[in-house]
């Protein structure tokens, strides 16, 4: 699960997720100048350095595809099924890409697994319904990936469509394992004296919530926020397991969740969500908006940290107004996991909200921007990803990752995929409505 929320515009930077963010923070990720065309997502290991300031990347304007006419959601619907389903447009008439349909045959493939043994908290599918799906994704050859997605899939819409979509990516930045001139912001482990409290234990009205702090005495109190520990509240109760350069990049890379550290010799350390210090989550685009710190152009999170560096007392406080602070550990294995366990992909996962579409489900995108649009797999969540037809869009690393998540905000229409004959079962199974 991201704590690396959505990175996208300054406002969402009050809400979010997405790549990789806990659930109990969830952070947030508009546009700049000059159309660039999309490129393949970066590999591992030859990557750029990343510059201090990155203008967001304008984005090349679409229209979205129409949504199908629907009833209105009833008010409060917590999952897909309860907000109602309709049938979507026709598979083969949606612009998918040959590229965009094997990537997402790939991402498909590597979630099958996890599809047809997990509960389906949607309430639209059961594991058996992407069986024969799944068998037929092992071997079938990629040059015919979209005719794979046409033969076995419908597309449903949930609601009315409508959505709404951000980005993330995982951070590279400069970093070490020793502290050193230059280098010595630390990146913090689990603390010892991190505890999590399960209250459903305690009571059957507060099943699914928990809460996190530390043992003070004889009483359970709040743990140290954001501006305690960065007065060096941690010292001897948290393992350092490395050191950055930059506060403002180290309060972004919480925001993700997850990312790499350019090491001095040039070699890489990936670092991912450990955990959180159960505080909430005050996204500081929006109250730097609000406060109108933030000019035209600048509603981006390029725009943010660029306003953080050049004012760094005032950039430091209203930091520490986000009371929430992510501890990491150290990742092993190729790129980063999303909340399924697996790694997400670049321009094809997506976080979503797992009540409204099924983890490991494909769903297609027509937005407002060509970026954005397109085939995604949902392969993670985000704490501020709620909600139907509501997705972050993940982008990889590097720095085209960076200028597209850090200035996407999209709108536009969402059908999901799901296995030809599960919206026949579900129309059937539904009450009649006068």
């Amino acid at each position: 699960m991201r704590l690396w929320g959505t990175v996208a515009s300054a406002a969402l930077l009050s809400a979010c997720s997405g790549g990789i963010v806990p659930p109990e923070a969830g952070p947030a990720r508009a546009p700049a100048s000059a159309p660039a065309p999309a490129r393949a997502p970066s590999r591992p290991g030859s990557l750029p350095e990343t510059p201090v300031h990155l203008p967001a990347r304008q984005p090349t304007p679409a229209t979205p595809l129409s949504a199908m006419p629907a009833l209105a959601a009833p008010v409060g619907a917590a999952t897909a099924a309860a907000a109602g389903v309709v049938a979507g447009p026709a598979l083969n008439t949606l612009p998918i890409t040959q590229e965009g349909a094997e990537r997402g045959l790939t991402a498909y493939r590597l979630s099958c697994s996890s599809l047809q043994r997990r509960t389906d908290s949607t309430g639209l599918t059961q594991g058996a319904d992407w069986a024969e799906s799944c068998r037929a994704a092992a071997n079938w050859p990629a040059r015919d990936a979209r005719a794979f997605f046409v033969r076995y899939f419908e597309t449903v819409q949930v609601g009315d469509g409508k959505a709404f979509a951000t980005g993330y990516y995982e951070p590279e930045i400069h970093g070490c394992r020793e502290r050193r001139p230059g280098c010595e912001v630390p990146i913090y482990g689990i603390p010892s004296d991190l505890i999590d409290v399960d209250l459903g234990l305690f009571s059957d009205d507060l099943k699914g919530k928990k809460i996190r702090g530390r043992v003070e005495g004889k009483n359970f109190v709040p743990y140290y926020d954001r501006t305690a520990i960065e007065e060096g509240r941690l010292q001897s109760r948290a393992p350092v397991i490395a050191y950055a350069n930059d506060p403002v990049e180290i309060f972004f890379l919480q925001v993700q969740g997850s990312g790499r550290l350019r090491l001095p010799d040039g070699g890489l350390m990936r670092i991912g969500y450990a955990g959180q210090n159960g505080r909430d989550y005050t996204g500081i685009g929006k109250l730097m908006r609000d406060r109108g710190l933030l000019g035209p152009g600048q509603a981006s999170m390029q725009g943010i940290m660029g306003y953080l560096r050049e004012h760094p007392e005032e950039g430091r406080a209203i930091m520490r107004e986000n009371k929430s602070f992510v501890f990491f550990k150290e990742l092993t294995g190729a790129g980063p996991l999303g909340a399924m366990g697996l790694p997400v992909t670049g321009w094809t996962s997506a976080a979503v909200d797992p009540k409204f579409v099924p983890l490991g489900a494909p769903a297609f995108l027509s937005m407002d921007r060509t970026d954005a649009t397109g085939l995604w797999v949902a392969q993670d969540t985000g704490g501020a990803i709620k909600g139907a037809n509501r997705f972050d869009t993940f982008w990889g690393a590097g720095d085209d990752a960076r200028a597209i998540a850090g200035g996407m905000s999209a709108r536009g229409t969402a059908w999901l995929l799901l296995p030809k004959g599960v919206l026949a079962r579900l129309t059937a199974a539904a009450p009649t409505t006068p």
